[in-house]
């Protein structure tokens, strides 16, 4: 599957993104455009690789709004094979998604996935040198850039808000996987004891409290809250909204990129993002205004969302995925630091929401 059609083989290793390469899938949306060299500019490895390329373009290509710099995106890491599902979710992202939402993105020039290859990905807008403000997880924001965001979140879940047939088969998200079960399935199959254990004996294990270090508990907690997901409101999520996937636009508009869409519920969302956004005092003393500001911003675009005291109860219980996401996440993927901030922030906000008896009472 090509979501852009365009040359496959996709290129697996860095030495294989040619000119002509490269020419060839921003021909499949720009035809007719042509390059007459390339040069990679530097190389940023993650979870993903990012890749920015300046490229020599001819006249058909800059009358076509192809730009001299572009960043290429895919899974050009040792353990690239083994998440090509998180590069297929981020080329529907750009494909499927983007035409469609609220959230503002980098512009893309190609989106495709090769199944063979396990590969995906996308050519994006350098949004360097648009000179966007990228925002950064340890540097916390403010309640009202918090709320200022999920307005926009509001206005991406209302497209999809409690509807069945866009995830049917035939509908136009039928792709999309369920948020928790994937991670459920992930943590029954990965996070055996010494695994957790490894992680629990961490710095950021030693960052959380006590209480939730018993792999039975998460394990367990996952798996009432994959039950509890298919009792409420579902929608399309943005799937990764932490502050090191955010941008402020340079009109002041809050932007998202690195986007991994999946169905799930929508407090699950609020949750991750309000609580890896703010500082631990800032979350206390804000985050049931801000899940009030985000149920009425929902109202204003047409939804009859749940009374508050609901929202805050889901709210309170998916903390604890938000929790498990970066108590286990690996080191590769993201900092020590990083990681170990946001397990704090988590850990903090399931105490004072009594994560642990409102998952016990579902």
């Amino acid at each position: 599957m090509t979501k852009t059609p365009g040359p496959c083989p996709l290129p697996t290793t860095i030495a294989n993104i040619t000119t002509a390469w490269l020419e060839a899938a921003l021909a499949a949306q720009a035809p007719g455009i042509g390059l007459t060299g390339s040069r990679i500019l530097d190389v940023m490895h993650g979870t993903c690789t990012k890749i920015r390329v300046a490229l020599e373009r001819d006249a058909a290509a800059r009358a076509a709004g192809i730009p001299a710099q572009v960043i290429l995106k895919g899974g050009f890491e040792p353990h690239s094979r083994l998440m090509d599902y998180m590069h297929a979710h981020e080329v529907h992202a750009y494909a499927d998604v983007a035409p469609l939402t609220a959230l503002r993105q980098p512009t893309c020039y190609f989106a495709g996935f090769d199944a063979e290859a396990r590969q995906g990905i996308v050519i994006l807008e350098d949004l360097v040198a648009r000179g966007v403000e990228f925002l950064h997880p340890q540097r916390p924001l403010p309640p009202e850039a918090v709320a200022r965001r999920l307005e926009v979140l509001a206005r991406h879940h209302a497209l999809t808000w409690e509807q069945a047939a866009p995830f049917a088969p035939g509908g136009a998200f039928a792709w999309a996987d369920d948020f928790i079960d994937g991670f459920y399935r992930y943590g029954a199959q990965i996070l055996t004891p010494p695994v957790w254990q490894g992680f629990v004996q961490s710095a950021r294990g030693a960052a959380a409290s006590v209480r939730f270090h018993s792999l039975d508990w998460f394990l367990t907690a996952l798996g009432k809250l994959s039950a509890l997901g298919r009792t409420i409101p579902r929608v399309l999520v943005h799937g990764d909204t932490h502050l090191g996937n955010l941008y402020v636009d340079i009109d002041g508009e809050p932007g998202f990129f690195d986007s991994q869409p999946h169905v799930g519920p929508a407090l699950c969302e609020v949750a991750y993002h309000v609580t890896g956004a703010l500082d631990m005092a800032d979350r206390h003393a804000h985050d049931r205004d801000l899940v009030a500001h985000y149920r009425q911003a929902l109202a204003a675009e047409g939804i009859a969302p749940p009374p508050l005291d609901e929202m805050m109860r889901q709210f309170g219980c998916y903390l604890a995925f938000g929790y498990g996401i970066f108590l286990v996440n690996a080191s590769d993927f993201q900092p020590e630091a990083i990681n170990t901030a946001y397990t704090a922030r988590f850990s903090a906000a399931m105490l004072d929401h009594d994560t642990i008896g409102l998952i016990a009472r579902l």
